[in-house]
């Protein structure tokens, strides 16, 4: 019996390998509004129209933007800092740079993406998201 770990019958295993914990969802109701907020007023497109969104600043200084995808699309988006996408309606599938597998996201769900990196994202109706910048 392992004194490490009484659960194993290995002496050199002194551990159990658990999984890491899920990131917390947003609370999709948090992200319905902002108050104090500064908005650029010029929007941002994309994609020949298929994206929009608005970028603004809290009033901690925290960079955020709001925008919508809109279906049906495949479309490949760059990032220069790291970001959190949290989908506050309808929903898409992404698939993180250097992956092969496609990630169902809906309302309340969110994925991260590291700095200076890719995703690709499917849309067939509508994406309605906040993006996060780290």
């Amino acid at each position: 019996m392992n004194r490490h770990n009484p659960k194993s019958s290995h002496p050199w295993v002194t551990s159990r390998v658990r999984p890491p914990k899920p990131r917390a969802r947003v609370d999709a109701m948090s992200l319905d509004a902002f108050e104090n907020v500064t908005v650029q007023t010029k929007a941002n497109v994309y994609f020949d129209g298929r994206c929009v969104s608005h970028s603004f600043t809290l009033a901690n200084g925290e960079k955020k933007s709001a925008g919508v995808v809109l279906g049906p699309c495949e479309l490949t988006f760059g990032t220069a800092a790291a970001e959190i996408m949290s989908c506050v309606g309808g929903g898409c599938e992404y698939r993180l740079k250097n992956t092969d597998l496609w990630v169902r996201c809906g309302e309340g769900g969110e994925f991260a993406i590291e700095g200076d990196s890719s995703f690709d994202i499917r849309v067939e109706g509508q994406f309605h998201y906040v993006c996060s910048y780290a």
